[in-house]
């Protein structure tokens, strides 16, 4: 270990030394940008505890996150415009809700579509230098293409921090290896920052996929000393507070960890650069938790609700906590006018940058008052008829409004009993590992497999695994003052009932403002529920694979 500290040290100094030559791009009129954007990365950060206690936040480490966030602003209300991997990457990348984007809003069977921009690819034209390392815009085709695809990938040092907690497991020294996965970070950024030619500021981009699953079972306490039992009275109400449960959470946590640590790496090497003061650096994820009820591909703030962290020393007023509601397409063209470019007219995005720029803590802007959210389809066969399960909500300050615009069909995927005729459910093991085995719009975990299998056996456990996976009302409305965690619908009480018709009639006209198919006036099929939205994507690729080999 003492050996491998050394390398690693001796190397930095090597390197902070032919930084030192490069062009200064600290003295740049317009400011580097650095995107860290994690998979499955929801709300969840250890500032956060200390602001709202009681929550799962009081377990979770992340003094980089922390750090980065007491610097500049943190956004206590930030929200994905989808909680799908692709749509919601659509949405950021694009600046635009996700159902403007195309094929973009869909995940399986994504296709990027050229004409709409990207806010990577304009600060590229507008003379910036773009990189990217990890996953910024996948599934879909053509990979990554919204930042410019393989032509800026930046991959020298390696992409083994996304499989963590696997290389922790298989190694004889866990902390070497630690080490090891920490110093590939530094090395393909400061890689990138040495390939410049000339004095540009620059776009890079962190995806790291750690966060999400699957991951090893126990690692949280194994490498990240997080017990499981510190979680208990802390879950999410849609998560039942057993052991099987909290030991799943902390394990995610520990990806979590592993995150930060990822992130302390790569503020290193900005400060060993000279480059911290002159360098926008935005921290978020692209939805809540996965494998469990109320995460991932729900409306629910378990799935919507994201960390977002915004720093630039030279340029944002640092040490503020700002409640104003922000959508992540709002980052696109906050980026945009940071770098002095022109904000397209197609984005519906706004931007943040007057708001960063000011010194007010809280409420700011008193117009941004909410979030619009929604999803189509994730899994493709999720459903046995390939259609998406429509939602679009309206998230207030005190109520979440969700519209689900086909009750009758699955909210999770189907399985037997639960839309395919009745009979036995896979088994536990399938549950945990194989995402498709049954309700397919929810990853494989153990929690998916204990509330499956518990909430089928013993009644108490029953709420749990309807919840998850029943068929749902085509309205619902949740009053957060009372119920946070927005377990208890409202939406047919009599003293919501003018709540409900005002968010309704305010969700409706944003959409129709904004283009929404969903919600479109003029007559013909919902084309969300047409091909090519609808194609089977797994056949076509195995069609494509048969080809292949026959060539």
């Amino acid at each position: 270990m003492p050996f491998f500290s050394a390398r690693v040290a001796t190397a930095g100094i090597l390197i902070t030394s032919l930084l030192m030559l490069l062009p200064d791009l600290a003295a740049a009129d317009r400011p580097n940008v650095l995107v860290v954007f994690a998979d499955d990365w929801g709300h969840f950060a250890s500032i956060y505890g200390r602001l709202r206690p009681g929550t799962i936040n009081d377990v979770v480490r992340t003094p980089n996150f922390d750090r980065l966030a007491g610097s500049g602003v943190l956004f206590t209300n930030a929200f994905v415009n989808a909680p799908s991997c692709t749509p919601c990457r659509s949405s950021l990348l694009s600046g635009q809700y996700f159902w403007r984007t195309g094929r973009g809003a869909i995940l399986q069977g994504a296709i990027w579509d050229e004409a709409i921009p990207s806010f990577p690819l304009l600060l590229e034209k507008s003379g910036y230098r773009v990189g990217s390392n990890g996953k910024v815009w996948s599934p879909g085709s053509p990979a990554n293409a919204p930042i410019g695809g393989r032509r800026t990938a930046v991959n020298s040092a390696g992409g083994r921090f996304n499989d963590f907690s696997e290389e922790l497991a298989k190694s004889a020294d866990p902390n070497a290896t630690r080490e090891l996965l920490l110093e590939e970070v530094r090395q393909n950024f400061r890689g990138f920052l040495m390939s410049a030619s000339s004095p540009q500021p620059f776009l890079y981009w962190w995806g790291p996929t750690n966060t999400h699953r699957t991951w090893i079972r126990g690692s949280g306490k194994q490498f990240w000393n997080i017990n499981p039992d510190d979680l208990r009275g802390k879950l999410p109400g849609h998560l039942p507070d057993v052991a099987e449960v909290r030991e799943d959470v902390a394990d995610y946590l520990g990806e979590v960890q592993a995150l930060d640590a990822g992130l302390g790496a790569l503020l290193q090497v900005l400060t060993e650069s000279g480059l911290a003061d002159n360098t926008l650096i935005v921290v978020s994820g692209d939805h809540g938790m996965p494998g469990v009820p109320g995460g991932k591909c729900n409306l629910y703030d378990l799935g919507t609700h994201v960390s977002l962290a915004i720093a630039c020393p030279g340029r944002i007023p640092g040490g503020r906590v700002v409640e104003d509601f922000v959508s992540l397409p709002d980052l696109a063209p906050t980026v945009l006018e940071a770098g002095a470019v022109t904000i397209p007219d197609v984005m519906t995005g706004r931007s943040l940058w007057t708001l960063l720029q000011q010194p007010a803590s809280g409420l700011v802007d008193a117009d941004r008052d909410s979030v619009l959210i929604g999803r189509e389809r994730h899994v493709a066969r999720a459903r046995t008829d390939l259609l998406p399960y429509p939602q679009r909500a309206i998230r207030t300050r005190d109520y979440l409004y969700i519209r689900n615009f086909a009750p009758d069909r699955w909210p999770m995927g189907t399985a037997p009993g639960f839309g395919l005729p009745d009979g036995p459910l896979p088994a536990p093991a399938q549950l945990t590992d194989n995402t498709f085995a049954a309700f397919a719009d929810m990853d494989a975990s153990p929690t998916k497999a204990w509330v499956i299998e518990q909430g089928l056996a013993d009644a108490r456990w029953r709420p749990y695994l309807d919840r998850a996976f029943a068929l749902r009302p085509d309205e619902e409305l949740y009053a957060l003052s009372t119920d946070p965690d927005q377990l208890q619908n409202v939406a047919q009480e009599p003293q919501f009932a003018d709540v409900r018709k005002q968010l309704s009639e305010r969700l409706m006209k944003a959409l129709r403002e904004s283009g929404d198919p969903r919600v479109a006036e003029e007559p013909g099929p919902i084309r969300f529920d047409q091909p090519p939205f609808t194609d089977d994507v797994e056949k076509a690729a195995g069609k494509a694979a048969v080809k292949k080999r026959a060539n």
